[in-house]
């Protein structure tokens, strides 16, 4: 439960090597957050992360979970709501995939879909159930303002992330009056080892700032949040402009 303050005192983050989960553990681990479960593919990475925010205060649990296996959700996350209760669950995994090779290639497209779409619809009824079931608690996923449109640029990444955005819409929709707070998050270009080697966008963002966006979401109760804000403007036009004029757009 939250504390007097309505400080969330335990947080579940679903890939826990993302940078942006990371930086927002971080920074709740430095306020008053002192329950933190890790979940991921195990590796020296989940390990150190584990770590620092030890070294923050915090009591961490490192869970293996991997959003690809859908078999193993149900099994994996029963057993750590099973420990207690949890405030905030933030789901931040998924993969860019290289849109190149992916389009040749139907495995390579399937993998990034099943991962960022699949998984998450996957994690998220069982999420959902679980926190439906304790009467509390609030689910943040990580979508892209990539989803708003698709580009020829990353249509595969793209449409991964409209189907996981709709999706958590509606979940947050089916479950108003249970306590349950569904928000979604939709960052632009972000500065990330995912995301290394590429030509930074305009209105491009850190981990630090969509962390802070995400704080202030859960603080004010949003629904949705978009980083940087300006986007929620810029996507506005973009929606509404022409197919024949979209494509032509450096995008």
């Amino acid at each position: 439960m939250k504390d007097s303050l309505g400080a969330a005192q335990s947080l579940l983050v679903l890939g826990g090597s993302s940078d942006i989960a990371m930086a927002t553990a971080r920074k709740m681990a430095a306020a008053r957050t002192k329950k933190i479960y890790l979940a991921g593919r195990p590796s020296q990475r989940l390990e150190d992360n584990a770590a620092e925010l030890r070294r923050l205060g915090a009591a961490v649990d490192v869970v293996a979970f991997d959003a690809a296996a859908t078999d193993d959700h149900d099994k994996v996350l029963s057993q750590v709501f099973a420990t207690g209760d949890v405030d905030v669950v933030l789901m931040a995994f998924g993969v860019l995939g290289d849109q190149a090779e992916d389009e040749k290639d139907p495995a390579r497209a399937s993998a990034v879909a099943h991962v960022n779409y699949t998984g998450a619809v996957s994690s998220g009824i069982v999420v959902a159930q679980a926190l439906k079931k304790q009467g509390h608690g609030a689910l943040v996923v990580l979508s892209s303002v990539a989803g708003e449109r698709a580009r020829r640029s990353n249509f595969i990444y793209g449409s991964s992330k409209a189907g996981l955005d709709t999706f958590a819409q509606g979940l947050g929709d089916s479950l108003v009056g249970t306590g349950v707070h569904v928000m979604v998050v939709r960052p632009g270009f972000v500065d990330t080892k995912m995301t290394h080697g590429l030509e930074k966008a305009p209105l491009s963002t850190t981990p630090d700032a969509v962390a802070d966006a995400i704080i202030a979401g859960l603080r004010r109760g949003s629904h949705t949040v978009w980083a940087p804000g300006a986007f929620r403007y810029v996507m506005s036009g973009l929606r509404h402009v022409p197919r024949p004029l979209f494509r032509k757009l450096p995008l």
